[in-house]
């Protein structure tokens, strides 16, 4: 494989291979950060609920349903219908979860965007000492577990 300027010598100087080296690396890393932001291997499995399955839930008051995605991405996207909005960085998070559900054994779900930050939150809160946190891994704009709730079809609410 060449440069296009090979060296006097007619071999490719060592510089340009170590440099394609640094791109493929960083665009294999990329692709991994990408895969993790898309959450190409999210599924649905026993902790975990679809999206249709949570909008059902949280309207019939089997679940409390929490959206923890952040202010700007509720004004962009809505609010799926039936869920509460509690940015997950405000640092009073855990009090207004427990204002809206008191009780740390009742079921709650979470959901985001794509299911990355709903996981990582299911998780603390879990070690917290919640019992009952249920993650909805298609998030609003779907991932490997699902379309999400947006693409398929599920009523919001504007913030």
């Amino acid at each position: 494989m060449t440069s296009g300027i090979p060296s006097p010598d007619g071999r490719q100087p060592r510089h340009v291979l170590a440099r394609r080296g640094v791109l493929v690396g960083a665009l294999a890393l990329g692709g991994v950060a990408a895969a993790r932001w898309f959450n190409v291997t999210g599924t649905i499995d026993e902790d975990s609920l679809s999206v249709q399955d949570a909008h059902a839930a949280a309207i019939s008051g089997a679940v409390t349903l929490i959206d923890i995605r952040r202010p700007d991405e509720w004004e962009n996207s809505g609010i799926g219908e039936g869920a509460v909005p509690i940015d997950m960085r405000d640092p009073q998070f855990v009090n207004k979860l427990l204002a809206v559900e008191p009780d740390v054994n009742a079921p709650i779900a979470l959901i985001c965007a794509r299911g990355v930050r709903s996981r990582y939150l299911a998780k603390n809160l879990t070690e917290a000492g919640f019992t009952n946190i249920i993650d909805v891994p298609e998030g609003m704009h779907g991932s490997g577990a699902g379309p999400g709730w947006l693409r398929a079809g599920l009523p919001v609410t504007r913030f």
